[in-house]
Formats: C-alpha cells, structure tokens, sequence
C-alpha cells in the first residue's frame, strides 16, 4: 500500500476511535499512528489503481488463450480431416 493511501487509512481509524479516546494525547495518538502503520506495511496489499491494471491484463491475457484455443480446436480438426494446414 502506497504510504498516502495507508495515511488516509489511519486518519480515518483515528477519527473513528470512540469520544473519549478522540482525546488522547498527542503522544498517545503518535504511537497509535506508528503502530497502524506498521501494521498496514506488513500486508500486502495494492492500490485500487493496481488492481484495475491487472485486472485488464487479465483481461486481455484471457481473450488471446480463447482465441487460440480456438485456433488450435480448428488446426487439430483440419489434421483429422487430412487437410493442409500450412496454409
């Protein structure tokens, strides 16, 4: 995760932290923020822009198998047939 992203991630944890730990002393909420950060660094996560990247790789990579899976379901049926299949 891109540090801007895990950033707005622990301000919104923070922010939802119930009334009275809202307060907590700037000292205290330092240590939260570095914890939540650690803790957001270890997971492997990716942004939402990566994602949407892959995911039309995928995409892409799936239609090109299918295409050739179809070529090739049409060369193996030419070479049953005895047909030239060079051309």
């Amino acid at each position: 995760m891109a540090i801007p992203e895990a950033g707005k991630v622990i301000t919104e944890a923070l922010r939802q932290l119930p009334p009275g730990l809202g307060e907590l002393p700037a000292e205290m909420k330092q240590a939260l923020r570095i914890a939540l950060q650690k803790a957001l660094s270890e997971l492997d996560l990716v942004t939402r822009e990566e994602f949407e990247a892959q995911q039309q790789v995928l995409y892409k990579t799936r239609m090109k198998l299918e295409a050739l899976e179809k070529r090739v379901a049409a060369l193996e049926g030419a070479v049953e047939l005895g047909e030239d299949v060079l051309d």
